[in-house]
């Protein structure tokens, strides 16, 4: 999903928001909990979108779902719908997320291998990475049975591809010229 400027913006908002009022923890987990909503309820999604439903409506669902969150974040998902926002509220919860570990040093970086890693093949990755950041590394793995071996790690805008289904393009990409 690409986030939008605006989206980023009012995460930033928020976040700054949370930092003074000493909530960082319970509006994440509030902006946590609305991304998961969000992303498993297409017609809440469809909802917020939808020109046709008046704001007072949409309004009164958010809060009718989301009635457990925090004073903060319930006051801001209002002024999210009363500026009319209310179709980035998704991309502002995953926004918050982004920018949340980037304020607490946390850099997220995937593993994508064919199959499951042994685990000091894991540490050995993750250590070798740890040493080109500065903060704290942040693994998700992932299986993709298409790269037949090697791994591929992803960390922000990098990308190393050491996969043999890499090695076999470029082979091919050579031999075909």
């Amino acid at each position: 999903m690409k986030i939008s400027k605006s989206a980023s913006r009012y995460a930033q908002a928020l976040l700054d928001l949370a930092i003074e009022q000493n909530k960082v923890d319970v509006i994440a987990a509030d902006m946590k909990y609305m991304a998961t909503v969000c992303a498993e309820n297409r017609d809440l999604e469809l909802m917020l979108e939808s020109p046709v439903v008046k704001a007072d409506k949409k309004l009164a669902v958010l809060n009718a779902i989301f009635d457990q969150f925090d004073k903060v974040t319930s006051l801001f998902v209002d002024l999210i719908v009363k500026n009319g926002r209310e179709a980035y509220l998704s991309q502002i919860a995953s926004s918050f997320d982004v920018l949340l570990k980037s304020h607490k040093g946390i850099v997220p970086v995937t593993l994508i291998s064919a199959q499951k890693l042994d685990e000091q093949v894991k540490k050995e990755i993750v250590s070798k990475v740890q040493a080109s950041t500065t903060g704290t590394v942040e693994l998700t793995e992932k299986i993709d049975a298409d790269l037949i071996g090697g791994f591929i790690v992803r960390m922000g805008d990098t990308q190393i591809d050491a996969s043999v289904a890499s090695q076999i393009n470029k082979l091919k990409q050579r031999l075909t010229r």
